[in-house]
C-alpha cells in the first residue's frame, strides 16, 4: 500500500499520472541509475519542482510504478477470467491475458525488473502480492476438487514462473506472442501438473 499523499483535485491526479507515465518511459529506457528527475519532468512537460510535490524522491516514483503495475496486471487478469468457474480454464485464459499484458506494457515490465536492484522490498512485495492471491484461488480450487492437492503457495510460484519466463522469452525479448506450439506446450505442462489424480 502506497503511503504517498494522493492529489485532491482531478488536475493534480492528471499531473501525477503524467509524471508516472514519464517515469515509466525514462526508467525503462535508461535504467534507474541513469534516469533523472529532470528527464522525467521534461517528458511530462512540467517544471522539475512539480515532481517533488508528488514524489519525495526518484525511488518513490519507482515504488509507485511497481505497485501500479501490480494493480494493472491483477485488473487485466480478473477481467480476462471473469465469469469462468473451472480452474484449468482460468489458467488458460489467465496465461493468455498475462502474455498480452506483458506485450502491451513492455516499459512497466522492465521497471519491475529494474526494481530488484534498487529496492528489493518493493520487488518482493510485487511478486508476493500476486502469489498470495493466486494461492488463495488455488486453495479454493483444491477444496472443490478441481485440481490436485498440494501446497498452494508452491503451486502459485511455479505457475507464476512459467508465465514469467514465457513472457520474458517471447513478449519482452522478441516483442511478439509466443508461437502456438510454445503455448500448447506450456498449457500441457500446467494442465497435467494441476489435474486431479
Amino acid at each position: 500500500m502506497s503511503d504517498l499523499p494522493k492529489p485532491t483535485t482531478a488536475r493534480g491526479e492528471a499531473t501525477r499520472r503524467r509524471l508516472l507515465e514519464a517515469a515509466e518511459v525514462e526508467i525503462a529506457e535508461k535504467g534507474f541509475n541513469r534516469a533523472s528527475v529532470s528527464g522525467i519532468t521534461r517528458r511530462a512537460g512540467v517544471g522539475q519542482g512539480t515532481f517533488y510535490l508528488y514524489f519525495p524522491s526518484k525511488k518513490d516514483a519507482l515504488r509507485e510504478l511497481v505497485r501500479h503495475m501490480g494493480r494493472e496486471l491483477r485488473h487485466a487478469l480478473n477481467a480476462a477470467t471473469r465469469g469462468l468457474d473451472q480452474r484449468l480454464e482460468i489458467e488458460r485464459y489467465g496465461l493468455e491475458a498475462f502474455l498480452r499484458f506483458s506485450l502491451e506494457h513492455q516499459d512497466l515490465y522492465r521497471v519491475v525488473m529494474e526494481s530488484q536492484f534498487v529496492d528489493e522490498t518493493i520487488y518482493r512485495e510485487y511478486y508476493q502480492t500476486l502469489a498470495d492471491a493466486y494461492a488463495r484461488a488455488l486453495t479454493r480450487a483444491q477444496a472443490g476438487g478441481e485440481i490436485r492437492r498440494g501446497h498452494p503457495e508452491t503451486q502459485a510460484w511455479a505457475l507464476m514462473g512459467i508465465a514469467h519466463f514465457l513472457g520474458l522469452r517471447y513478449t519482452i525479448w522478441d516483442r511478439r506472442d509466443p508461437p502456438a506450439e510454445a503455448m500448447a506446450t506450456a498449457l500441457d505442462m500446467i494442465f497435467h501438473g494441476l489435474e486431479p489424480t
